[in-house]
């Protein structure tokens, strides 16, 4: 049977459920077409490769982790991830790591498991994610450990907290020796498990979608900068001037020291610049102005109240000007209220009390009262991010707002997995390109309403699709499989009798019902196959011929 460990009594949280409650032990080997993998009670990682649909091969044994598991209480699940054709990492569940040269997967003859490192790395984890690459001739592996763990500080929440830990495993030679060691080890924490956590290809950065935002745990030495940072941000001074405009002029107020008289006072006025000196001190103001002014109509005073007032005139009327000095941020503007007033009423056809203004439009705007009850999402802060594995600062924030996210998929191996989020009805698939600044996430498919309908599906579990997007299929935790393909062309005519409209292509739904009553620990799906695997059987659905 499959090596299932349950949930204990002090893992109670919905992260605990989320992370090993729900955790998906089929594991599909994308380097290899129809090749799938699960730990059996025995600790053996057997394995499944589909040839011919006429003849199924039974699994058979590829490894077999060394440690005897029923010793161990506490531990958690045994994880695999394939980080290359030929590398492997696997967990026991007991806070070891071992990382596995497997030779070409997929094929007896060239498949050989050896273990090259393994080592006890704390606290017992799960492996989220794992890439293998190549950096200045030194092979290295990166992987992803996901734990849960005890929060003594957390009074107000659950009580726990997540880690990720990120750790680099590089091939290191001394005198000859070629030994693989850990080479580097960073510790994220965040207090939602991440729906998708994953490294770049080149090893050098981190995405995550996850409801509370994750940051990087940092050693003495940085936590000292880092407070120095904050010392000389809260140490900002007040403004050193204060400046508002009308549509025809601008007034500066600068505060002077008591000691400072009239004549102590020089101001520089030229069309495109101001200058302003107190004795034979550096310039208090100085630089180019936003717009031209009018320099010989330009005045200046000393207010009762040791203020200096400089009035300038604008050469154009009208227009305002977002900054007075270009690139100074030491002024700050104050806006009178008549002002705040005009600004308000300019913005107001954006926005609109009633829900629907106007219904008679091509497209109404989306009315909440049509939102049913199992669309209400809880997590609307979700935010994807990308850590720097340099600088350990995180580099790109997306909101995602109300798009929920729903599975992952690895359509190109050599690539990070693909996410699904829902839009509106729809789910759509974003592919992430770390290479590529400019275009880091791509659209590379659209699953049609399956947003909508995976919403009403209340016991699902498990949710995929095929790598060429030929259909999404979910699973809930016993027997059902629902299976949505994608539109195809329909050889007979078609016509929709409401709209009378000829329909030239329709999408089917198929629903399996399993021959089991245990419940379904995991779920993968291939071009032209589902895998579900339940506690003491695999089932393989057909979904697509080959041809």
């Amino acid at each position: 049977a499959v090596g299932e460990v349950k949930l204990r009594d002090d893992q109670y949280t919905l992260d605990h459920m989320r992370a090993f409650g729900m955790y998906n032990y089929l594991h599909l080997d994308s380097w290899y077409q129809d090749n799938v993998y699960y730990v059996d009670q025995c600790g053996r990682v057997m394995n499944l490769s589909v040839t011919l649909d006429t003849a199924l091969q039974k699994p058979r044994e590829v490894f077999r982790l060394p440690a005897d598991l029923t010793a161990y209480d506490n531990r958690l699940c045994a994880s695999i991830h394939f980080s290359s054709s030929t590398w492997v990492t696997l967990s026991d569940g007991t806070g070891r790591l071992y990382l596995i040269k497997s030779g070409k997967r997929g094929n007896s003859a060239s498949e050989k498991w050896e273990i090259v490192f393994n080592e006890e790395l704390g606290s017992p984890f799960i492996i989220a994610h794992s890439v293998s690459f190549v950096k200045s001739d030194m092979h290295s592996v990166a992987v992803l450990l996901l734990r849960v763990e005890k929060d003594e500080l957390d009074r107000k929440g659950s009580g726990f907290h997540i880690t990720l830990e990120w750790v680099t495993i590089a091939e290191i030679s001394k005198e000859g020796d070629h030994r693989y060691e850990i080479f580097k080890r960073r510790i994220l924490q965040g207090k939602s498990v991440p729906h998708y956590a994953a490294i770049e290809p080149s090893g050098d950065a981190l995405m995550i979608v996850s409801y509370k935002p994750f940051k990087f745990m940092q050693d003495e030495d940085d936590k000292l900068e880092e407070n120095d940072d904050a010392k000389a941000i809260s140490e900002k001074k007040d403004p050193l001037y204060y400046w508002q405009q009308t549509e025809d002029d601008v007034t500066i107020t600068v505060h002077v020291p008591q000691d400072i008289t009239k004549d102590d006072i020089k101001v520089r006025f030229s069309p495109d610049n101001i200058c302003v000196t107190l004795k034979d001190q550096p310039p208090l103001m100085e630089g180019k102005l936003h717009s031209s002014v009018d320099h010989e109509s330009c005045t200046w005073i000393i207010r009762e109240n040791k203020s200096l007032e400089i009035s300038l005139i604008k050469k154009n009327e009208g227009p305002q000007w977002p900054e007075l000095i270009v690139g100074d941020t030491r002024g700050e503007f104050i806006m009178d209220s008549s002002q705040c007033t005009e600004i308000t009423e300019s913005l107001m056809h954006l926005t609109s009390e009633v829900m629907n203004p106007n219904p008679e439009k091509e497209n109404p705007p989306c009315n909440a009262q049509e939102l049913e009850e199992c669309d209400a999402f809880l997590e609307d802060s979700t935010s994807l991010c990308r850590f720097d594995g340099d600088t350990l600062k995180v580099t790109h924030v997306i909101n995602l707002g109300s798009n929920q996210y729903l599975f992952s998929v690895v359509v190109d191996p050599r690539e990070m997995p693909c996410f699904c989020l829902r839009h509106d009805v729809d789910a759509l698939l974003w592919q992430p390109h770390s290479d590529q600044p400019e275009n880091m996430w791509e659209h590379i498919a659209t699953f049609n309403a399956l947003g909508y309908v995976q919403a009403s599906k209340q016991d699902k579990k498990f949710m995929a699709c095929a790598p060429d997007y030929s259909y999404a299929a979910l699973c809930e935790c016993l027997r059902r499989v629902f299976i949505y393909r994608q539109p195809t062309p329909l050889s007979t005519v078609l016509y929709n009798r409401k709209e009378g409209r000829q329909v030239g292509q329709v999408a089917k739904q198929l629903v399996a019902t399993l021959e089991a009553n245990d419940p379904i620990l995991g779920f993968q799906a291939t071009s032209e196959r589902l895998f579900v695997l339940t506690t003491k059987t695999l089932f393989l659905i057909k979904v697509n011929s080959g041809n």
